[in-house]
């Protein structure tokens, strides 16, 4: 079995290599698996470099050393490939997958945990070619995630404050897109504020539609959120991103099941786990099992309510 580190040295405004480079070897001094720390250079370079290794045939395990996007780097990487498992080792700025787990999310900066962990399999969305294991969605939440680095980088502005300077410069710029949505027996052409689709919990840097979502159970949660008004979307954006959505059924559809297909009037931008992607429509569609998930050793230890079969 080999281990592969993949780096990303602009995660979180800092490089991270040495720090990673240090707790590794330290780990490895009394393992006898082989392991690599491979330092990306652009944007895909991970998903290309696992692909790369995986051909081998070699059992592999992945770290992504970084943040969200780094992570959906390694997922699409894996995606898939039954000789390839991945987890997340944080050291980005955002790390929403790992807030599902609640007070075992530390456990995911446990080198040793990771090392001494056992592998799941785990659904992932598929997404216009490539793929997503925690939530994609559309509208101002997608384009305030994917302009967030444009304000986190600002003089003391952090992650959070660059979100909430992120929500409040796409609120003013318009709430509603017009769409075609359809997702089982629902169908139909308005204009929404957002749509997501969530396989896991957490995205945005701590928004939480969907407080129930689990990893493995075969189906996706689907919010659809109508057009409201600044002064609506002012009020309600607190209560939806603490997994109170349902209280607005006025305005919020919450649906379950496998697909949803959008159509934009013109090109819009899709989240995936914080990486953007840029077209005119969408097919959100649930892959059972089809991504290996490292999951710590001791996580689940008094979770009353875990996103995955423990």
């Amino acid at each position: 079995m080999k281990h592969l580190f993949i780096v990303n040295p602009i995660a979180g405004g800092r490089d991270a290599t040495e720090d990673v480079r240090s707790q590794v070897e330290a780990a490895f001094r009394d393992r006898s698996d082989s392991y690599e720390i491979y330092v990306t250079r652009e944007p895909r370079d991970a998903t290309a470099k696992i692909r790369q290794e995986a051909s081998s045939g070699e059992e592999l395990r992945v770290y992504a050393c970084g943040g969200d996007g780094t992570f959906n780097e390694c997922v699409c990487g894996a995606a898939l490939l039954s000789n390839v498992a991945v987890c997340p080792f944080p050291t980005g700025t955002g790390n929403d997958f790992c807030r599902m787990f609640g007070t075992d999310a530390g456990l995911f900066r446990d080198l040793n945990a990771l090392l001494d962990g056992t592998v799941r399999e785990i659904d992932l969305i598929s997404c216009n070619g490539t793929y997503s294991a925690n939530i994609c969605s559309v509208g101002i939440d997608a384009r305030i995630g994917t302009e967030v680095h444009k304000y986190t980088g600002l003089p003391l502005i952090g992650g959070a404050g660059g979100y909430v300077i992120s929500a409040v410069v796409n609120a003013f710029k318009g709430i509603a897109t017009q769409m075609h949505v359809r997702c089982g027996d629902y169908d139909s052409t308005e204009k929404y504020s957002l749509i997501c689709a969530c396989n896991g919990r957490f995205y945005g840097g701590g928004f939480n539609p969907s407080p129930t979502a689990t990893l493995d159970d075969g189906l996706l949660d689907f919010y659809i959120v109508k057009k409201v008004s600044l002064l609506t979307f002012a009020r309600c954006i607190g209560k939806y991103a603490s997994g109170h959505a349902d209280d607005f059924p006025q305005f919020i559809t919450h649906l379950r099941g496998t697909e949803l297909f959008i159509e934009f009037e013109k090109e819009d931008v899709i989240n995936l786990d914080g990486e953007a992607l840029r077209a005119t429509s969408v097919k959100m569609k649930l892959l059972p099992k089809a991504l290996k998930l490292i999951v710590p050793a001791g996580l689940g230890h008094g979770m009353d309510n875990p996103p995955l079969a423990l």
